[in-house]
């Protein structure tokens, strides 16, 4: 008798067990699965793919979706990232910054009935949705940061390549910086590289040689050298993408906000909801609250800067003022 209750207890722990199992495996199926491969440099670079990443992390944890990246450095290419995260499941395939789009492209019309993002470039085919920001506008109010605050007159901006994309950080800094100080002198470098934070510093000591007193970055990690350098010769500095602030604390005066993050999270939240995106062209800006620029620090400005600034603020909101790209 005893033999018997101990077959039939082992009997229940396993089909228990078998449940379990399975249920979580459903469970697990039912979850949105999605894949990013991230731009160049990757993680770590304290600027675009970590903003990304901080984005999905967050939707992970709030949403109880799953994901998972590739990284250029271990793919190989961005073909063969984009085509592990296809085949592996991901019901939403995500391609990170202007160089993917040939690959993402070419992996797109292979698979026809996945569902692709791309950020910071645009596509026009049917089963991708693009994500782009107006950085000309957050650019523009940190240029009218840096003309307000420069002493010599000069100041600096360093593009990580010399591509459409840049050039609408740079665009909009120069007008920004002519806005409130039209004698103002901006000196333009390209490092043609978003991973070297060394270059970044040798650029910037070039251009503080020549008197730039304020420096502005597009260049990813190139870009935090330049933050860094900027502290260390006692200048100011200017972050972009995310709030760079505790990079160069004695140097950072205020970031160009460019909320990939957010835009990300609401994406995967729309795509979780609806089980689906719409083909389209999405396009954030300072009224979408895509773009936008970090508390000031480091120095106070007047009650009247601060004015000036609120009001071209409010101005870009209503395109009252035009930013004429190249």
């Amino acid at each position: 008798m005893k033999q018997i209750i101990n077959i039939l207890f082992i009997s229940f722990i396993l089909v228990g067990s078998l449940s379990g199992c399975a249920s979580t495996e459903l469970k697990a199926k039912e979850r949105v699965k999605v894949g990013i491969m991230l731009s160049d440099v990757g993680l770590g670079d304290q600027s675009f793919s970590d903003a990304a990443f901080t984005g999905l992390t967050k939707a992970r944890d709030e949403m109880d979706i799953l994901f998972d990246y590739r990284e250029l450095k271990e793919a190989g290419s961005y073909e063969k990232g984009f085509t592990e995260l296809v085949e592996e499941g991901n019901d939403l395939v995500i391609g990170l910054g202007f160089m993917v789009l040939e690959d993402l492209e070419k992996v797109a019309k292979k698979y026809p009935e996945q569902q692709f993002v791309l950020v910071d470039s645009v596509s026009e085919l049917d089963n991708i949705t693009s994500i782009t920001f107006k950085e000309e506008q957050g650019s523009f109010l940190a240029g009218a940061v840096a003309g307000m605050v420069s002493k010599s007159k000069i100041v600096g901006f360093v593009g990580g390549a010399d591509v459409p994309l840049i050039h609408k950080f740079k665009v909009g800094f120069e007008q920004g910086v002519k806005s409130v100080n039209s004698e103002a002198e901006v000196k333009v470098a390209y490092a043609n590289d978003f991973g070297n934070a060394e270059l970044g510093g040798k650029i910037a000591s070039g251009m503080m040689d020549e008197g730039a007193d304020v420096l502005y970055a597009a260049a990813g990690f190139t870009g935090v050298g330049v933050l860094k350098e900027a502290q260390a010769r006692k200048k100011f500095a200017i972050g972009v993408d995310s709030d760079q602030y505790f990079f160069a604390e004695k140097a950072i005066i205020t970031s160009m906000l460019k909320n990939v993050d957010i835009a990300l999270y609401e994406v995967v939240k729309e795509f979780q909801s609806e089980k689906k995106l719409e083909s389209r062209q999405i396009e954030l800006g300072i009224n979408e609250k895509g773009i936008g620029l970090a508390p000031i620090r480091v120095i106070k400005l007047t009650s009247e800067q601060d004015k000036k600034l609120k009001d071209l603020e409010a101005q870009l909101s209503t395109n009252e003022v035009s930013i004429q790209l190249d």
